[in-house]
């Protein structure tokens, strides 16, 4: 009976974790009438960090700094701005760090492309020692160094 209790309370469990989602913090009284507008400030608001959290988009954040540019987000868009100018205004003011996802541009290609160049050092310098590790052959035996050896053998 302990055990069907058990699993049972397991299966609850991982069935909340299976069918539960992220998490939104969109308030009620945020939302655009408008369900286009609506679903264009969502999707904004999914790539822009919450400067607070910072491991969070903004649509998923309580904190009020992420309250405050959700609702930038949305009078953006009711003022008729594109979603890169919703984008462009919001770095400007905040900083290219408000974005989850960095532009690739000049200045972050190294961001970018920092992964693929270690990935290469690394490649070249597993290729380059594990050719230079041979091991060095032994010279050969004299007869006088067989002899002591044979000597040694035979003493044991």
């Amino acid at each position: 009976m302990n055990r069907a209790r058990s699993a049972l309370a397991a299966l609850a469990v991982l069935s909340a974790l299976a069918f539960s989602g992220t998490a939104q913090a969109v308030k009620p009284d945020e939302m655009l009438a408008d369900p286009t507008l609506e679903a264009r400030a969502r999707a904004l608001s999914e790539g822009l960090r919450c400067m607070v959290c910072q491991n969070q988009s903004i649509d998923e954040s309580d904190a009020d700094l992420a309250r405050d540019l959700r609702i930038l987000v949305r009078e953006r868009l009711k003022a008729g701005d594109s979603d890169k100018q919703v984008i462009d205004y919001i770095v400007s003011r905040y900083g290219e760090f408000v974005l989850l996802k960095p532009r690739f541009e000049v200045r972050t290609m190294l961001l970018w492309g920092a992964p693929v160049l270690l990935l290469l050092a690394g490649g070249l310098f597993v290729f380059r020692a594990s050719r230079a590790a041979k091991p060095a052959e032994a010279d050969a035996l004299t007869e006088q160094e067989k002899a002591t050896l044979e000597t040694l053998l035979k003493q044991e």
